[in-house]
């Protein structure tokens, strides 16, 4: 593909940040929860963008809302419960299949 044919990505509209403590080895859980969400949602998320931290920090933000912090919701979410927390404020009409049984 010649240069002159690529073009960049439209500005995120709908943009997941994932904030992870680095420091506590939450990287890897915080990027299966990305490839989790880019999956479930393609036509709907515009980005997903895995920001690090520490102070054992785990929090998911769809633009300026926390859709999940460790300590306020008692842990880590679970894929389903984050999925169903993401759509509900997306796109709620949408069905998630088995993740909504």
């Amino acid at each position: 593909m010649p240069f002159d044919d690529f073009s960049a990505p439209p500005v995120a509209k709908t943009r997941i940040v994932i904030h992870y403590c680095n420091l506590c080895r939450w990287m890897l859980r915080a990027a299966w929860l990305a490839q989790e969400l880019l999956s479930s949602f393609p036509d709907d998320i515009d980005e997903v963008s895995l920001h690090p931290g520490d102070g054992g920090v785990f929090a998911i933000w769809l633009g300026d809302t926390l859709v999940w912090e460790r300590q306020r919701d008692g842990g880590f979410p679970e894929a389903k419960e984050l999925k169903q927390r993401l759509r509900d404020l997306v796109c709620p009409e949408r069905d998630l299949g088995h993740s909504d049984r």
